[in-house]
C-alpha cells in the first residue's frame, strides 16, 4: 500500500499546483500535514480492530468539512474563515481537503481499497484496476467489476469485522505481533519512489524560490 511518505509527497505536488499566489511554507506544510493525518487510523485500528482504512479513510472525512466551507463561504452570505484569515485561509483550506481526498483517500481506494462510506455503510471497496484501449474490445476499465449485475467480490470486499490491512504497527490479526516482521514501507515500487522524489523536490524548489524573492 502507499506509505504515508508517498501520500505526503503527492499532496505536496497538489499544493504547489493549487495554492497559487497563496503558497508559502506554512501553507504547504499544512496541506501535506493534513494528508498525513489520515493514516492515524492505523493506530485507531489497534484499539478498534478493522477501522484502519475506515475511520479516517472515508468520503465523510472530506465531504463534511467541504460542506461546512461551502456554507460558510457561499450559502451563508458571510465567511468567518475569510474574516479571520482572508483569501489565504480559504484557499489553504480547500487545497488541504483536495490533498486529503485525492492524495490519500482516493489513492488508497485505487490501491487495495478503503471503507469509503464507513460508518454509515460498512464495506471496503477496492478500485484497483486499469483503463486501456484494445483493438478488439475497445475502451476497457477494470476499476469497478460486476458479477451478475452486482459488484464483484474483487471490488466490494469485506467489512471491518473480517478485513485487515497489514501495517508495521499492526502486522496481523491472527498471530502474535512478535511472530511476524514489522515492515514500515517508504516507497514500495519504483513509480512511488519517483512520485516521492518529485513531490518533495518540487515543494523544496518552490520554497527556495519563494525565499529568494522575499515571499516566504
Amino acid at each position: 500500500m502507499p506509505s504515508t511518505v508517498v501520500h505526503v509527497a503527492f499532496a505536496g505536488l497538489l499544493g504547489v499546483a493549487l495554492l497559487g499566489d497563496e503558497f508559502d511554507t506554512r501553507a504547504i506544510v499544512l496541506v501535506m500535514g493534513c494528508a498525513a493525518v489520515l493514516d492515524l487510523d492505523t493506530l485507531i485500528g489497534i484499539v478498534v480492530p478493522g477501522t484502519h482504512r475506515a475511520a479516517l479513510h472515508n468520503v465523510w472525512i472530506v465531504l463534511v468539512p467541504a460542506a461546512a466551507l461551502l456554507w460558510d463561504g457561499t450559502i451563508r452570505g458571510e465567511s468567518t474563515l475569510r474574516d479571520r484569515w482572508g483569501s489565504y485561509g480559504h484557499r489553504v483550506a480547500w487545497v488541504s481537503l483536495a490533498g486529503m481526498f485525492l492524495a490519500h483517500v482516493l489513492f488508497d481506494a485505487f490501491f487495495n481499497g478503503v471503507n469509503l462510506f464507513w460508518p454509515l455503510h460498512d464495506r471496503f471497496y477496492d478500485l484497483s484496476g486499469s483503463l486501456l484501449v484494445t483493438d478488439q474490445r475497445g475502451l476497457v476499465q477494470t476499476f469497478v467489476e460486476l458479477d451478475a449485475g452486482h459488484l464483484a467480490e474483487s471490488t466490494a470486499r469485506g467489512t471491518t469485522e473480517n478485513t485487515h490491512y497489514r501495517t508495521g504497527f499492526d502486522p496481523t490479526r491472527d498471530e502474535p505481533a512478535t511472530a511476524v516482521e514489522r515492515i514500515f514501507p517508504i516507497a514500495a515500487t519504483g513509480e512511488r519512489f519517483v512520485l516521492t522524489v518529485a513531490g518533495f523536490g518540487t515543494v523544496l524548489v518552490r520554497i527556495v524560490e519563494g525565499r529568494r524573492t522575499g515571499r516566504e
